[in-house]
């Protein structure tokens, strides 16, 4: 009887110290995160220089299509368009000279995802735009759209497109027109959904053959393990069983396809690469843009996976005394958890500690 005692008054202190190392890391961890300056949510499209200096003229106008679905299957479970994915191409179609009308398969008002930990001062500024606003508010319906007004088409992502974009007709129809007259298609994340049954005049699927992205099995999975049996496919897996050539990039960064007029994209992370990458396709160079914070914390990243910590080190010191440049610490704290989550625990171990080597380096340079 005294031997059991013991064993639980054991486990008992042993619960109570995991307990506190659990809560203690927590501080920890959150210690490392910078707090977010609420000034960028005031942010206007004219603060922006990109936005506001050195203006293109007109070059013509690029559709973007959003989805219309706002819950995912027979679920519960809320989604929509991405706001950044949306809000990041739409500025750098309009800095280039392009302007940018919305549609959607149902036209109206579509759902959107807004996702405050990754918001950047462009996604504050489309949020804070009328006129972008206004658009989003009042999408043209797809069977509604004009094609012949437009140079480009633009697929955002967002959960829903995966119902939504497949078996449109309207949407089918633009796609083939769009290739088959050599005018630019560009679709990120989950957009490529809008390409998976397409059929060209030849019989044959408009992705074989096709160089393309999207997101992932891996990336969809890793957070969403039920993916399988909600969504009515996995897009890499239609995308290879309609003959793609499938460019896996590393999970959650930046990853471009770009086969002619087909540009495609992983991810989020993809969306500014994509779209200067249309811009290209169109004949333009695209117009100067500062990299933001979390293009620059990308880099960062694959930097650490292809070369590891020191080079990823030796990077944060140049970006952050050199060329005084911002990085965004949350999206490399979020890629340590990624980590933790696929059990890689030298990754996470390495990933905290550039986390905690850039706010050291950071706080030495404002004491300077």
């Amino acid at each position: 009887m005294f031997k059991k005692y013991r064993v639980l008054k054991w486990i008992s202190v042993f619960v109570v110290v995991l307990l506190v190392a659990i809560v203690s890391f927590g501080f920890w961890f959150k210690s490392l995160i910078p707090s977010r300056d609420i000034k960028i949510e005031s942010t206007l499209p004219q603060d922006l220089p990109y936005l506001s200096e050195n203006i293109v003229p007109m070059r013509g106008k690029i559709l973007a299509v959003v989805t219309s679905t706002a819950v995912m299957g027979n679920t519960d479970k809320s989604t929509g368009y991405e706001l950044s994915e949306l809000a990041r191409a739409y500025y750098t179609f309009e800095a280039n000279g392009f302007e940018v009308d919305i549609a959607s398969p149902e036209g109206g008002t579509p759902p959107v995802v807004i996702d405050d930990e990754d918001m950047g001062v462009y996604d504050y500024a489309f949020l804070n735009d009328s006129i972008a606003q206004y658009k989003t508010s009042y999408t043209i319906r797809m069977e509604n759209v004009v094609i012949e007004e437009y140079e480009a088409v633009f697929f955002a992502g967002g959960k829903g497109a995966m119902f939504d974009f497949p078996n449109n007709k309207a949407i089918e129809s633009i796609v083939k027109n769009y290739y088959q007259s050599n005018k630019v298609i560009g679709a990120v994340c989950h957009g490529p959904a809008a390409l998976v049954h397409v059929t060209l005049d030849n019989g044959r699927p408009l992705l074989e053959n096709k160089n393309v992205s999207g997101f992932t099995n891996k990336e969809e999975l890793l957070l969403m393990a039920e993916a399988q049996s909600i969504f009515p496919f996995l897009l890499q897996d239609k995308m290879v069983e309609q003959g793609a050539n499938f460019n896996e990039g590393d999970m959650y960064l930046e990853k471009i396809s770009n086969d002619n007029n087909l540009i495609t994209g992983q991810n989020p992370w993809s969306t500014w690469k994509l779209a200067e990458n249309m811009i290209k396709q169109l004949g333009y160079t695209p117009k100067y843009r500062p990299q933001t914070d979390e293009e620059n914390a990308v880099h960062i990243i694959s930097t650490y996976k292809t070369y590891g910590k020191q080079k990823a080190k030796e990077m944060m010191n140049i970006m952050i005394v050199n060329e005084k440049k911002p990085f965004n610490r949350v999206l490399i704290a979020k890629h340590s958890i990624i980590a933790a989550m696929k059990g890689e625990v030298g990754h996470f171990i390495n990933m905290i500690g550039l986390v905690s080597y850039a706010k050291n380096i950071d706080a030495k340079r404002q004491k300077i």
